[in-house]
């Protein structure tokens, strides 16, 4: 797929399930990389069709609900030749300036991770101000996993959404943009954080109980699970968003947008409180 010539030393890694609204937006934008795989969770729609049309390696993937998901996965059991491997989404999309940016990354010896910032689109539009995005998506082959989190099928999701990537060693950071659009809707934005809520919900429980994995979260994350029971913290968001980051600026969408992650959190809120009380109307009835 790629030229040898000009090819990046990276693999890129795609997580997929039911993309064909988005996948080729994203291949069509991978041709310097070394290699692409497509890591597939039984597509029932042309996802994997559009694949193959590209040339890329589809890899088959059926999770048992327990560790490991489906990067870890693909990390622990896939053979990856090339130094370095890119998590990416199937709506999102690398240019040439990331890739140039990339290019750069890779030939440093003094890291083995870097963050990597998104531009997030809501409503069609692109979303210039508010709260940035930011992933530990790319890292040196087989300097990285994501943390571990041993679940019992707390939801459907069979790929780590917010779990941390771990690096063995030093992180930097590329400040070329990818573009985060995903061309579902709106529905499926909403039905994709409440199945994100849920989950947030057994993470923070799980987080309660084992103090130790505290100890991988970054400071973001530690701020939010440890204020994410609060009734502030919904609002708290909003207006940090919305006022302090200046997500005015961006109009109706930013607003929009603003409310919705408002939801996100008041949702995660409540499904806490909704587990703890039957957790604890189950101990009363052992009793």
């Amino acid at each position: 797929m790629a030229d040898n010539a000009v090819s990046l030393p990276v693999t890129v890694a795609i997580p997929v399930k039911n993309e064909e609204a988005n996948l080729s937006r994203c291949l069509d934008r991978l041709s310097r990389f070394a290699d692409v795989v497509v890591i597939d969770s039984g597509s029932t729609d042309r996802t994997c069709d559009i694949a193959r049309s590209y040339g890329v390696r589809v890899v088959d993937f059926r999770w048992n609900g327990k560790f490991p998901k489906k990067r870890n996965w693909f990390l622990m059991n896939e053979t990856i030749t090339t130094p370095w491997v890119l998590f990416l989404d199937a709506d999102e999309y690398a240019d040439e300036a990331f890739c140039d940016a990339l290019a750069k990354a890779c030939r440093r010896d003094d890291v083995d991770g870097f963050w990597l910032r998104y531009d997030n689109y809501f409503l069609g539009q692109r979303l210039r101000h508010g709260l940035q995005q930011r992933k530990l998506a790319l890292f040196r082959t087989g300097r990285a996993l994501y943390e571990r989190i041993d679940e019992d099928r707390w939801s459907q999701l069979d790929m780590e959404i917010h779990e941390h990537p771990i690096v063995e060693g030093p992180v930097g950071e590329i400040g070329a943009r990818i573009d985060h659009q995903d061309y579902k809707g709106l529905a499926h934005f909403i039905g994709k954080h409440r199945d994100y809520a849920e989950w947030e919900a057994h993470r923070y429980i799980r987080l309660t109980q084992t103090p130790d994995a505290w100890g991988h979260l970054t400071n973001r994350q530690q701020f939010k699970y440890r204020n994410i029971i609060r009734f502030w913290y919904p609002w708290f968001y909003f207006f940090f968003t919305y006022i302090a980051k200046r997500g005015f600026l961006d109009g109706g969408a930013g607003f929009q947008y603003a409310a919705y992650k408002a939801w996100y959190f008041q949702t995660i809120r409540l499904l806490i409180q909704e587990y703890a009380a039957k957790a604890a109307a189950s101990q009363k009835k052992e009793r």
